[in-house]
Parts: structure tokens; sequence; C-alpha cells
């Protein structure tokens, strides 16, 4: 993004007057340091465990899953 026009795409952006698309999402996500799908998280807590889960790697992921799975007795995908 081009900064002499970055922040009026972010304004745009933030009051909905635009939608970036998934590439533009991609390359906010990674200057934000923060997964693609933070930004699809309807509340802070999911937020913040998205932002926690990509940084584990996929053994802890999968721990994690079936741990899940264990406590609230859920059905394989």
């Amino acid at each position: 993004m081009d900064e002499s026009s970055a922040s009026g795409r972010m304004n745009h952006y933030e009051k909905g007057r635009h939608v970036p698309d998934v590439e533009t999402l991609r390359k906010i996500a990674a200057e934000l340091n923060v997964p693609l799908n933070y930004f699809f998280c309807e509340d802070e807590l999911s937020a913040e465990l998205a932002c926690l889960i990509s940084k584990l790697d996929e053994e802890s992921k999968r721990t994690l899953i079936a741990e899940l799975m264990a406590t609230k007795n859920y059905d394989s995908a």
C-alpha cells in the first residue's frame, strides 16, 4: 500500500465505505502481526484466541482441539 494513500484507504475501510480484498487483508495482518482470521472475529475474546492459536505449532493445535472436544463432547468435524 502506497504511503501517500494509506491513511485515506484505511479511513475508508474503518468507516465501512470500502472493504479490502483478501490480499490487502493479508498484508495488513502481516503488518499488525495478527492472523488473517483476526479480522473476521465477532468479539475481542475470539480475536485474542485467534492470535494465540496462530502462534502454536501444529502438534499443539491438535492437542488443543482434542482437549476442547473432550471438554465439550463435540462430534468430530
